[in-house]
């Protein structure tokens, strides 16, 4: 099946913020679409190969911009900053509404990796009827207590708010983890990282509730070497939704033709990782029906 070049749509935020959301189609118009969320500070462009693969077997691609990275037009700083609730109450439901409009026909599903994969969950959760269901590559929950050098990782969560407050902002790019990241998000991310429960400034709603009532499908793909997604990390999250449909595999060296099977080495030889999402999606979408359109 041969695969359209992406096409650019140009999405405008409730605050005027300003970024590209990159759509990949097979030819022709898609039954599926997955919404895709990049790892904390990774620009969506970065997802093109992953995209490719998934449209070479007839599924929809949209990949999503985060905040301050890439294409977005914020950066962040002491004067500009934001968190969770911006991502998830702003940029997201802005990208799914273009998502919907530029494939009306298409189901949506909603995907992600790493950080990408956690809010890729939470906003299922608080929209549960806009989706199909959710694909999870290299995720987990960052709780300390589930990875095998915990203090240290628990450390990190108390000096990278600080440092992100002292900036204006997480300085990702030099310190090695992350983009330039704004320090609220690092605020929200590692409050999750020290309680192990999701929380975001400025929202009243109990995020934990909502992952608990969560009924949708879960495929989680886990690599093999991956230290920052340990399989601890990774059941943490999935024990957040007792109700969904949970399905955990496991990823190696020899499903990416020898490639690394760690956090990021995977997205330089996804097409097994895209086959898994497939094939998923086509078992889960012979039963599923065009998921409600709320707008939102």
């Amino acid at each position: 099946m041969s695969v359209a070049d992406p096409a650019v749509l140009q999405l405008a935020m409730a605050d005027d913020a300003r970024a590209e959301l990159l759509c990949v189609a097979p030819e022709g118009e898609p039954r599926d679409v997955v919404y895709w969320l990049p790892a904390m500070g990774v620009p969506a462009k970065h997802y093109l190969p992953l995209a490719a693969a998934l449209a070479a077997r007839g599924v929809a691609v949209a990949l999503h911009e985060w905040r301050g990275i890439g294409s977005s037009s914020l950066r962040a700083s002491h004067r500009c900053n934001w968190g969770y609730r911006e991502l998830l109450q702003l940029d997201l439901p802005t990208g799914m509404a273009a998502s919907r409009t530029h494939w009306p026909q298409a189901r949506a599903w909603i995907g992600g990796h790493s950080l990408g994969g956690q809010l890729a969950c939470l906003y299922a959760a608080l929209h549960p009827r806009d989706m199909a269901g959710i694909a999870l590559v290299a995720s987990g929950a960052p709780y300390w207590r589930r990875f095998r050098h915990g203090a240290l990782v628990g450390m990190a969560y108390a000096l990278a708010p600080a440092l992100a407050a002292l900036r204006g902002h997480l300085p990702g790019r030099r310190i090695g983890f992350g983009g330039n990241e704004a320090r609220g998000v690092i605020a929200d991310w590692a409050r999750s990282g020290r309680s192990g429960r999701y929380a975001a400034k400025g929202m009243a709603v109990d995020l934990e509730q909502a992952l608990a009532a969560l009924e949708l499908p879960v495929l989680a793909q886990r690599l093999r070497d991956d230290w920052l997604g340990p399989a601890a990390s990774l059941d943490w999250l999935l024990g957040k939704m007792p109700q969904a449909s949970r399905r955990h595999e496991q990823v190696a060296p020899d499903d990416l033709g020898g490639g690394p099977a760690d956090h990021f080495g995977w997205m330089k030889t996804p097409d097994a990782i895209a086959a898994h999402i497939a094939a998923w999606i086509t078992a889960h979408g012979a039963t599923a029906t065009i998921p409600h359109r709320s707008g939102s």
